[in-house]
């Protein structure tokens, strides 16, 4: 295994070859090797799954947040309308922080376009469907994310105290 490009290959040995796979994975996730080819089915369904789970959670604080800032500049008396929106940001950011910020496996994205990566060994592998996985810099993502997620929850926290003041 390069530090460049790591491969689960899907070969059963014995009964425990499933937990050598995730053995692998997570070898080649503290390596931070640059790309990463899973080839069990179930491991690399169950690690794009987890990947787009915390995407969408990362999405949903950035979008909520975003929101949540425009309908209070727009509308700064209609609380109904940004106090949701500023509390799902909140929840989300926080929910990412706990559950994925500090996962390895936060810091890759599935490639689906193949063709991006023509020096991966395809012909070598024993799967048509493998699921490659990209090492990308997350840095300024996570600042977006916590910066509109804690401005969105001020907000809010600031405008509540100021209607019961």
């Amino acid at each position: 295994m390069s530090k460049d490009l790591a491969i689960i290959r899907e070969v059963y040995e014995h009964e425990y070859s499933a937990e050598e796979f995730e053995v692998e994975l997570d070898r080649a996730l503290e390596t931070r090797a640059g790309t990463i080819v899973i080839e069990p089915a179930r491991l690399g369904e169950d690690t794009a799954r987890w990947i787009s789970c915390g995407n969408h959670l990362h999405k949903t604080a950035v979008f909520s947040g975003v929101g949540c800032l425009v309908c209070a500049a727009v509308w700064p008396e209609k609380g109904w309308v940004f106090l949701p929106l500023g509390f799902t940001s909140g929840v989300c950011a926080g929910v990412y922080a706990i559950s994925w910020q500090f996962d390895p496996c936060c810091k890759y994205q599935v490639e689906h376009d193949l063709m991006k990566l023509p020096k991966l060994p395809l012909h070598s592998l024993t799967t048509t469907t493998p699921v490659v996985l990209v090492r990308k810099d997350d840095m300024r993502r996570k600042i977006l994310q916590n910066t509109l997620a804690l401005t969105a929850a001020s907000l809010c926290f600031y405008k509540i105290y100021r209607w019961y003041l």
